[in-house]
């Protein structure tokens, strides 16, 4: 039996899944206010991305994608990537939004993380603006936004970073699965 979900005033179905949509404070944003189909818009304060303290990617160019329900997936342009940090991995994804994804293994003082990375080659005409980008899992990855460290979306299946600029709850929490 599907409950109602109480998204400040907005109601949403969920099979037996209750929650509450957290009120974003001054300065924060609402993932349950951020479309479907998603929008990308540009980053322009510094994003970057390290491993063990050295520096896999780092840019003021980003692009964020911004979808109901998720943190914000940033990604960064393949040129403010580290030289020789990205190998193609085997396997990819589908996006009814975005496209075919490919996925990459970051190389980095002397560690290897596979499939750690992601891009669309050949992204849909709405997201042509995230071509020539790519985008991160953190954990082991430490990704940052500004000054702060953000942390990974929860459930370790999408790629959202959470930061003190975002309030769920977060797909992928415990009991979202049917989102």
């Amino acid at each position: 039996m599907s409950r109602p979900l109480d998204l400040g005033g907005r109601r949403h179905q969920a099979p037996s899944v209750s929650f509450v949509r957290v009120e974003p404070g001054p300065g924060q944003e609402s993932v349950w206010d951020y479309p479907r189909p998603p929008r990308v818009e540009l980053v322009t304060e510094r994003v970057c991305v390290l491993l063990d303290g050295e520096v896999v990617a780092e840019t003021t160019r980003a692009q964020r994608v911004l979808e109901t329900s998720h943190p914000p997936v940033y990604y960064i342009p393949r040129d403010d990537v580290r030289a020789g940090a990205l190998e193609d991995a085997p396997g990819s994804s589908f996006c009814e939004w975005k496209g075919r994804a490919r996925y990459h293994t970051v190389r980095l003082g002397g560690r290897t993380l596979l499939r750690v990375a992601w891009s669309y080659p050949d992204p849909t005409p709405a997201f042509a603006a995230i071509r020539d980008h790519v985008a991160f899992y953190l954990d082991p990855l430490v990704g940052v936004v500004g000054d702060e460290r953000a942390t990974p979306q929860p459930g370790r299946f999408y790629g959202g970073w959470v930061t003190s600029r975002v309030v769920g709850p977060f797909k992928g929490e415990p009991g979202t699965a049917h989102w």
